[in-house]
């Protein structure tokens, strides 16, 4: 007998060899008819693997994101089998699930593969689904394994050549074989509605230098009503998207002369940036932060100290060489070296710590041209990046402190629906990481500290720190249910040392002070794509460039109109006229399409009586007020929009 804990903490008891399913039926039929995946042990495993020793069992459904990873690769193995019916002569290379749904790499040879052939595919999945096919894991030698591939498919073979021996699995389902480490449906038949997304190119490996492959994306669902409701999801997507939106309001444009991935900000966006800017440097004077710049390129010995250049030296711009002998510099990849610098610069006692340098500092990093995407990935971008040294004492009310920003400026931009992710080393892979075993202990312990005692919704995720240090990321839910990893928070004990940085304690002797890396917004450029995405580009009316359109009737009416705006002005609220020869009709369609808050529009009645019409963006005419009524309205919603930062 072995004995199987639940997630409730109930126990029950079985016979070996009992499966993840039977202990479901067990439980209730209706859960076993949800069933998809499970984990053993924190391992994941198939439905039907036999337990055979005590453990903890965690059974998934659609509602669990393991749940629905393992419904997506299962489908993914579902279209590699479609393509090989349809494109005789395919090589598969890797099929993972994604955030949402799934994509397979595959060599299609001279074939070609594009949006009209789609239905033909989806067809052909939801064919090969009906046919409740199990999916079956079976352990394979290494020698097996290549001689099955060897000789029709390379990029097997490649994957093969680096498993070892013992450790390599294949999955079966109808016809079909795949390399797989599992994490399957039970069956195929729980796929009920399928759709191909998008075909793009994808080189192998990752290597620009290797050969193209065929990407294929796609989502599937237990239910057809499922799948019609993420497909208008994505219309509703494809009108937020921020290359769209930012075209359209004014706000960024991208030049090939100037180079791929390097936004240009036009003055309306460059007027949104500030207003950001300002915003969160009042917040951060308020918490103690002091502003610092430093240059766009720094040595390639200062990232050479800091292990930057050694970890990411291959995602940076190429080493740049002065004509004197032996001077290289780069293009500032990170702002943090130089922040070190700034400190080290002169001796500092324990009573002068916490030191809090802030600074948005553009840094430019190498992606290839294939992974660049509007302002979400670029080549350079801002950093709203500040570094706190303090004492080990400090650190954990500098955390917390850090946490309450973050907060703040989640809050004042509308986004509430956020979790948080306690990101910390592989145990498994210490050679990613730089410092000592201690250290990456105390920090791990002092970020989780932290996050329980503000009462955060939090997961711990191996393997995702960074190489100097554990870190706290905030993943916030978008008005679409998209999620995204904006503000990020990391304790460092790494680079303190790296860098030789002291100060003296009361005992008076020197100490090593502790670093605390954060961005509240992550990048400016990212940050202002998600919130395009998430408002729509209806930004809150504190932030966006153009409070308020004056709308003339005809030319004789424009005196009033510049009138009012001189009065609008005066109470610092942004507007402009439009006094441009069109009929009203279109002026107001104008100034709705570029999401303008407020129009006023003024004629002979207006100009007569000191007053405005009032019209609100998507919602009509609210009447008429004088310009002090209107300013008094508009002010008190920006008020109430924005809290002021409280330390």
């Amino acid at each position: 007998m072995i004995t199987i804990t639940l997630p409730d903490s109930s126990i029950k008891k079985y016979e070996a060899g009992i499966t993840p399913m039977d202990v479901a039926k067990d439980i209730s039929e209706g859960l076993a008819r949800n069933v998809l995946s499970a984990s053993f042990n924190g391992k994941i495993v198939e439905s039907v693997t036999p337990l055979r020793e005590d453990g903890n069992l965690v059974l998934y459904t659609w509602n669990d994101d393991a749940g629905k990873k393992a419904f997506w690769h299962s489908t993914a193995h579902i279209l590699a089998q479609a393509l090989e019916e349809l494109y005789p002569g395919v090589k598969l290379w890797v099929g993972p699930a994604i955030e949402k749904g799934f994509y397979y790499d595959v060599d299609l040879g001279e074939q070609t593969l594009s949006e009209k052939d789609f239905k033909t595919i989806e067809d052909k999945m939801l064919e090969i689904a009906r046919g409740k096919h199990e999916f079956k894991m079976h352990s394979v030698s290494k020698a097996d394994a290549l001689s099955y591939y060897n000789g029709k498919n390379e990029y097997k073979v490649d994957l093969i050549n680096n498993l070892e021996d013992g450790t390599i699995t294949f999955c079966d389902h109808d016809t079909f074989t795949d390399l797989c480490r599992g994490g399957h449906i039970p069956n195929t038949g729980f796929v009920k509605a399928v759709k191909v997304l998008s075909v793009a190119g994808a080189y192998y490996q990752g290597d620009e230098n290797n050969k193209q492959l065929t990407r294929v994306y796609g989502i599937s669902f237990p239910k057809q009503k499922d799948l019609t409701e993420y497909l208008e999801l994505l219309e509703e997507a494809k009108k937020r998207d921020h290359r769209k939106l930012g075209k359209e309001l004014e706000l960024f444009t991208f030049s090939q002369r100037v180079g791929q991935g390097l936004p240009l900000w036009l003055p309306k966006g460059t007027a949104l940036r500030e207003r950001l800017e300002a915003f969160l440097k009042a917040a951060q004077k308020k918490a103690g932060y002091e502003m610092v710049v430093s240059p766009h390129i720094a040595q390639k010995e200062l990232y050479v100290t800091s292990g930057h250049f050694a970890k990411y030296g291959e995602d940076s711009f190429r080493v740049i060489k002065t004509p004197n002998e032996g001077e290289e510099f780069m293009l500032k990849p990170m702002n943090c070296p130089h922040h070190c610098e700034m400190y080290n610069s002169r001796p500092w006692s324990y009573k002068e710590l916490p030191k809090r340098f802030a600074e948005f500092g553009t840094v430019y990093r190498y992606e290839q041209s294939g992974e660049l995407h509007g302002l979400t990935r670029v080549r350079g971008f801002t950093q709203d990046d500040a570094h706190i040294f303090c004492t080990p004492d400090q650190l954990d009310a500098e955390f917390k402190n850090v946490i309450d920003l973050v907060l703040y400026v989640f809050g004042s931009l509308g986004f509430e629906n956020f979790s948080t992710q306690v990101s910390v080393r592989d145990p498994e892979k210490p050679e990613k990481y730089i410092g000592s075993l201690e250290n990456w202990e105390k920090a791990e312990r002092a970020i989780i500290n932290a996050a329980e005692e503000k009462g955060l919704n939090y997961c711990i995720e191996e393997g995702e720190a960074a190489f100097y240090g554990p870190k706290l990321d905030f993943m916030v839910k978008d008005a679409l249910g998209r999620s995204w990893q904006l503000g990020t928070i990391q304790v460092d004990y790494n680079l303190p040392e790296r860098f030789g940085l002291t100060y003296k304690g009361s005992d008076n002797e020197l100490h090593r002070p502790v670093m605390i890396h954060r961005a509240p917004f992550g990048s400016m450029e990212r940050f202002i794509a998600i919130l395009l995405e998430h408002t729509g580009g209806n930004f809150p009316l504190w932030l966006i460039p153009e409070q308020v359109s004056i709308l003339s009737l005809s030319e004789k009416y424009e005196k009033y109109a510049e009138k009012v705006l001189n009065l609008l002005q005066n109470n610092e609220i942004r507007a402009l006229v439009d006094d441009r020869n069109e009929t009203i009709g279109k002026k107001i369609r104008e100034a709705e399409m570029q999401k303008i808050p407020y129009m006023l529009i003024v004629g002979e009645q207006e100009a007569k009586d000191g007053t405005v019409s009032v019209r609100k963006h998507s919602e009509g005419d609210l009447g008429v007020m004088t310009v002090p009524e209107f300013s008094k309205m508009l002010l008190d919603e920006v008020k109430s929009e924005i809290k002021e930062f409280k330390v």
